[in-house]
Protein backbone atom coordinates (compact mmCIF):
# COMPACT_ATOMS: atom_id res chain seq x y z
CA UNK A 1 0.00 0.00 0.00
CA UNK A 2 1.11 3.54 -0.71
CA UNK A 3 2.10 5.59 2.33
CA UNK A 4 0.97 8.74 0.58
CA UNK A 5 -2.45 10.17 1.30
CA UNK A 6 -4.74 8.94 -1.49
CA UNK A 7 -7.49 11.30 -2.64
CA UNK A 8 -10.20 11.19 -5.28
CA UNK A 9 -11.74 14.39 -6.62
CA UNK A 10 -14.79 14.03 -8.86
CA UNK A 11 -15.24 16.50 -11.70
CA UNK A 12 -11.55 17.33 -11.43
CA UNK A 13 -10.69 17.98 -15.05
CA UNK A 14 -11.53 21.69 -14.85
CA UNK A 15 -12.63 24.59 -12.66
CA UNK A 16 -12.77 24.24 -8.90
CA UNK A 17 -12.30 20.47 -9.08
CA UNK A 18 -9.03 20.84 -10.94
CA UNK A 19 -7.78 23.41 -8.44
CA UNK A 20 -8.73 21.14 -5.53
CA UNK A 21 -6.72 18.35 -7.15
CA UNK A 22 -3.83 20.75 -7.71
CA UNK A 23 -3.93 21.91 -4.10
CA UNK A 24 -3.97 18.39 -2.72
CA UNK A 25 -1.22 17.37 -5.11
CA UNK A 26 0.90 20.30 -3.91
CA UNK A 27 0.61 18.84 -0.41
CA UNK A 28 2.33 15.69 -1.63
CA UNK A 29 -0.84 13.63 -1.91
CA UNK A 30 -1.60 11.14 -4.66
CA UNK A 31 -4.70 12.50 -6.39
CA UNK A 32 -7.20 10.70 -8.58
CA UNK A 33 -8.65 12.98 -11.24
CA UNK A 34 -12.22 11.79 -11.66
CA UNK A 35 -13.83 12.89 -14.92
CA UNK A 36 -16.11 11.59 -17.67
CA UNK A 37 -14.36 13.13 -20.65
CA UNK A 38 -11.29 11.07 -21.52
CA UNK A 39 -9.30 13.78 -23.29
CA UNK A 40 -9.99 16.44 -20.65
CA UNK A 41 -9.10 13.95 -17.95
CA UNK A 42 -5.83 13.05 -19.64
CA UNK A 43 -4.99 16.71 -20.21
CA UNK A 44 -5.67 17.56 -16.57
CA UNK A 45 -3.51 14.69 -15.33
CA UNK A 46 -0.68 15.72 -17.64
CA UNK A 47 -0.89 19.33 -16.45
CA UNK A 48 -0.90 18.29 -12.80
CA UNK A 49 2.06 15.97 -13.30
CA UNK A 50 3.97 18.70 -15.11
CA UNK A 51 3.49 20.82 -11.99
CA UNK A 52 4.96 18.04 -9.85
CA UNK A 53 1.77 16.43 -8.57
CA UNK A 54 1.31 12.67 -8.23
CA UNK A 55 -1.90 12.58 -10.26
CA UNK A 56 -3.68 9.69 -11.95
CA UNK A 57 -6.79 9.51 -14.08
CA UNK A 58 -10.01 7.90 -12.91
CA UNK A 59 -12.69 7.44 -15.58
CA UNK A 60 -15.82 8.41 -13.69
CA UNK A 61 -19.40 9.29 -14.52
CA UNK A 62 -21.15 9.85 -11.20
CA UNK A 63 -24.54 9.10 -12.78
CA UNK A 64 -23.53 5.61 -13.93
CA UNK A 65 -23.39 2.62 -11.58
CA UNK A 66 -20.89 0.65 -13.65
CA UNK A 67 -18.58 3.62 -14.03
CA UNK A 68 -18.54 4.28 -10.29
CA UNK A 69 -17.95 0.61 -9.49
CA UNK A 70 -15.06 0.51 -11.95
CA UNK A 71 -13.57 3.66 -10.39
CA UNK A 72 -13.63 2.04 -6.94
CA UNK A 73 -11.93 -1.06 -8.38
CA UNK A 74 -9.25 1.08 -10.00
CA UNK A 75 -8.42 2.77 -6.69
CA UNK A 76 -8.53 -0.59 -4.91
CA UNK A 77 -5.97 -2.01 -7.32
CA UNK A 78 -3.79 1.09 -7.27
CA UNK A 79 -3.70 1.93 -3.57
CA UNK A 80 -5.78 -0.56 -1.59
CA UNK A 81 -7.58 2.24 0.22
CA UNK A 82 -8.89 5.79 -0.12
CA UNK A 83 -8.12 8.50 2.41
CA UNK A 84 -10.07 11.45 1.03
CA UNK A 85 -13.11 11.73 -1.22
CA UNK A 86 -14.10 15.13 -2.58
CA UNK A 87 -17.52 14.98 -4.21
CA UNK A 88 -17.08 18.00 -6.47
CA UNK A 89 -18.83 16.97 -9.71
CA UNK A 90 -22.02 18.90 -10.32
CA UNK A 91 -24.24 20.48 -12.93
CA UNK A 92 -26.30 23.67 -12.95
CA UNK A 93 -29.57 24.66 -14.56
CA UNK A 94 -30.53 28.09 -15.84
CA UNK A 95 -30.42 31.35 -13.91
CA UNK A 96 -32.77 32.66 -12.75
CA UNK A 97 -34.82 29.46 -12.57
CA UNK A 98 -38.45 30.09 -11.52
CA UNK A 99 -39.98 26.89 -10.14
CA UNK A 100 -43.32 27.69 -11.79
CA UNK A 101 -41.87 27.32 -15.28
CA UNK A 102 -38.98 24.92 -14.76
CA UNK A 103 -38.54 21.92 -17.03
CA UNK A 104 -38.96 18.79 -14.93
CA UNK A 105 -36.26 17.02 -16.89
CA UNK A 106 -33.84 19.69 -15.69
CA UNK A 107 -34.81 18.93 -12.11
CA UNK A 108 -34.25 15.20 -12.64
CA UNK A 109 -30.89 15.78 -14.30
CA UNK A 110 -29.62 18.01 -11.50
CA UNK A 111 -30.84 15.72 -8.72
CA UNK A 112 -29.28 12.71 -10.45
CA UNK A 113 -25.85 14.36 -10.59
CA UNK A 114 -25.74 16.70 -7.60
CA UNK A 115 -27.40 14.40 -5.06
CA UNK A 116 -27.79 10.81 -6.22
CA UNK A 117 -24.35 10.93 -7.82
CA UNK A 118 -22.80 11.93 -4.50
CA UNK A 119 -24.58 9.11 -2.68
CA UNK A 120 -23.59 6.62 -5.40
CA UNK A 121 -19.91 7.57 -5.29
CA UNK A 122 -19.73 7.86 -1.51
CA UNK A 123 -21.25 4.44 -0.92
CA UNK A 124 -18.99 2.83 -3.52
CA UNK A 125 -15.89 4.39 -1.93
CA UNK A 126 -16.82 3.79 1.73
CA UNK A 127 -15.21 0.33 1.93
CA UNK A 128 -11.93 1.90 0.78
CA UNK A 129 -12.34 4.88 3.11
CA UNK A 130 -12.87 2.55 6.07
CA UNK A 131 -9.36 1.20 5.50
CA UNK A 132 -7.88 4.67 6.00
CA UNK A 133 -6.47 5.90 9.28
CA UNK A 134 -7.78 9.41 8.62
CA UNK A 135 -10.74 9.25 6.18
CA UNK A 136 -12.38 12.47 5.06
CA UNK A 137 -15.34 13.19 2.79
CA UNK A 138 -16.02 16.67 1.41
CA UNK A 139 -19.26 17.45 -0.43
CA UNK A 140 -19.21 20.51 -2.66
CA UNK A 141 -22.25 22.58 -1.72
CA UNK A 142 -23.16 26.27 -2.02
CA UNK A 143 -24.43 29.18 0.02
CA UNK A 144 -27.62 29.06 -2.01
CA UNK A 145 -28.33 25.63 -0.54
CA UNK A 146 -28.59 27.14 2.94
CA UNK A 147 -32.23 27.48 3.95
CA UNK A 148 -31.15 29.83 6.73
CA UNK A 149 -29.54 32.22 4.24
CA UNK A 150 -32.34 31.79 1.70
CA UNK A 151 -34.87 32.95 4.30
CA UNK A 152 -32.79 35.74 5.88
CA UNK A 153 -34.40 39.15 5.24
CA UNK A 154 -32.23 41.32 3.04
CA UNK A 155 -30.19 38.43 1.64
CA UNK A 156 -30.86 38.05 -2.09
CA UNK A 157 -29.67 34.74 -3.47
CA UNK A 158 -31.95 34.82 -6.47
CA UNK A 159 -34.53 32.24 -7.51
CA UNK A 160 -33.35 28.74 -8.35
CA UNK A 161 -35.98 26.07 -8.74
CA UNK A 162 -33.57 23.17 -9.20
CA UNK A 163 -29.89 23.93 -8.52
CA UNK A 164 -30.32 25.54 -5.09
CA UNK A 165 -32.68 22.80 -3.85
CA UNK A 166 -30.20 20.10 -4.93
CA UNK A 167 -27.58 21.71 -2.71
CA UNK A 168 -30.11 21.90 0.15
CA UNK A 169 -30.79 18.19 -0.40
CA UNK A 170 -27.05 17.51 -0.47
CA UNK A 171 -26.60 19.36 2.81
CA UNK A 172 -29.32 17.22 4.37
CA UNK A 173 -27.66 14.05 3.04
CA UNK A 174 -24.33 15.18 4.53
CA UNK A 175 -25.98 15.49 7.94
CA UNK A 176 -27.46 11.99 7.66
CA UNK A 177 -24.08 10.48 6.72
CA UNK A 178 -22.48 12.26 9.67
CA UNK A 179 -25.12 10.80 11.99
CA UNK A 180 -24.67 7.27 10.65
CA UNK A 181 -20.87 7.50 10.70
CA UNK A 182 -20.76 9.01 14.18
CA UNK A 183 -18.34 7.03 16.32
CA UNK A 184 -16.13 6.16 13.35
CA UNK A 185 -13.05 8.07 12.24
CA UNK A 186 -14.75 9.29 9.05
CA UNK A 187 -15.33 13.05 8.99
CA UNK A 188 -17.81 14.36 6.42
CA UNK A 189 -18.61 18.01 5.76
CA UNK A 190 -20.02 20.28 3.06
CA UNK A 191 -18.07 23.15 1.52
CA UNK A 192 -19.23 26.49 0.10
CA UNK A 193 -16.65 27.70 -2.41
CA UNK A 194 -18.37 31.06 -2.92
CA UNK A 195 -19.29 32.79 -6.18
CA UNK A 196 -16.56 31.38 -8.38
CA UNK A 197 -16.07 32.14 -12.05
CA UNK A 198 -16.67 28.78 -13.75
CA UNK A 199 -18.56 27.51 -16.77
CA UNK A 200 -21.49 26.70 -14.45
CA UNK A 201 -22.26 30.42 -14.21
CA UNK A 202 -20.85 31.63 -17.50
CA UNK A 203 -17.69 32.77 -15.65
CA UNK A 204 -19.62 35.57 -13.96
CA UNK A 205 -18.28 34.72 -10.49
CA UNK A 206 -16.10 37.09 -8.49
CA UNK A 207 -13.63 34.50 -7.18
CA UNK A 208 -11.08 32.46 -9.07
CA UNK A 209 -11.32 28.68 -9.16
CA UNK A 210 -8.15 28.53 -7.09
CA UNK A 211 -9.76 30.69 -4.42
CA UNK A 212 -12.90 28.57 -4.54
CA UNK A 213 -10.89 25.43 -3.90
CA UNK A 214 -9.46 26.63 -0.59
CA UNK A 215 -12.26 25.51 1.72
CA UNK A 216 -12.55 22.02 0.22
CA UNK A 217 -8.79 21.54 0.56
CA UNK A 218 -8.98 22.66 4.18
CA UNK A 219 -11.80 20.23 4.96
CA UNK A 220 -9.97 17.41 3.16
CA UNK A 221 -7.03 17.87 5.52
CA UNK A 222 -8.92 18.19 8.81
CA UNK A 223 -7.20 16.84 11.94
CA UNK A 224 -8.67 13.77 13.64
CA UNK A 225 -10.51 15.94 16.16
CA UNK A 226 -11.98 18.12 13.41
CA UNK A 227 -15.69 18.81 12.92
CA UNK A 228 -18.13 16.61 11.07
CA UNK A 229 -21.63 17.10 9.71
CA UNK A 230 -21.26 20.84 9.16
CA UNK A 231 -21.29 23.37 6.32
CA UNK A 232 -18.29 25.67 5.89
CA UNK A 233 -17.02 28.52 3.79
CA UNK A 234 -13.69 30.37 4.02
CA UNK A 235 -14.87 32.30 7.08
CA UNK A 236 -16.17 29.37 9.10
CA UNK A 237 -19.46 27.60 9.76
CA UNK A 238 -22.41 28.46 7.50
CA UNK A 239 -25.91 27.92 8.92
CA UNK A 240 -27.82 25.13 7.28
Amino acid sequence: MSEKTIALVTGANKGIGYEIAAGLGAMGWSVGVGARDEQRRMDAVAKLRAAGADAFGVPLDVTDDESVTAAAQLIEERAGRLDVLVNNAGVAGGWPEPPTTIDLETVRRLVETNVIGVIRVTNAMLPLLRRSAHPRIVNQSSHIGSLALQTTPGVDLGISGAYAPTKTYLNAVTIQYAKELSGTNILINSACPGYVATDLNGFRGTKTAEQGAVIAIRLAALPDDGPTGQLFDDEGVVPW
